[in-house]
């Protein structure tokens, strides 16, 4: 029996960083499955779309997207309780006090400014797949 990777929905209107987190996620040499949205509305409808047992293990979202922020997905998230037991970080260039607390307050487990080396983000993805084990 081959098990199934698993799926992390990251939600990032910078392209460039959804790659490096790919590269990352690459490097670590865990079998994870990407699955990429470029705004908040697009990881909503990904998640409803989705059947409860291949929901993701974990939803990395930038603060500041199009559409929805991530703070506000975090708000959507925490009406369903099909949602509540996924892990849900914040991957975000915003370091201000008020969106770390306002992410937080809203579910997430852990908040990240994005790193500006990649070994940085080498550590921030390690430390982010430890979600994925169960």
């Amino acid at each position: 029996m081959t098990s199934q990777p698993f799926t992390v929905l990251m939600a990032d209107d910078d392209i460039e960083d959804i790659e490096l987190v790919e590269d990352a996620i690459r490097a670590s040499r865990i079998d994870i499955h990407l699955q990429k949205v470029l705004n908040g509305r697009a990881a909503l409808h990904y998640l409803e779309q989705t059947p409860d047992d291949q929901l993701p293990c974990l939803i990395i979202l930038d603060y500041n997207m199009p559409e929805l922020n991530g703070s506000e997905v975090l708000s959507e998230l925490s009406k369903e309780a099909r949602y509540h037991s996924i892990a849900k970080v914040i991957l975000s260039t915003s370091n201000s006090p008020a969106h770390i607390k306002e992410c937080k307050d809203k579910g997430a487990i852990e908040y990240f400014v994005k790193p500006t080396t990649m070994e940085d983000l080498n550590k921030i993805v390690q430390k982010l797949m430890v979600y994925c084990r169960i």
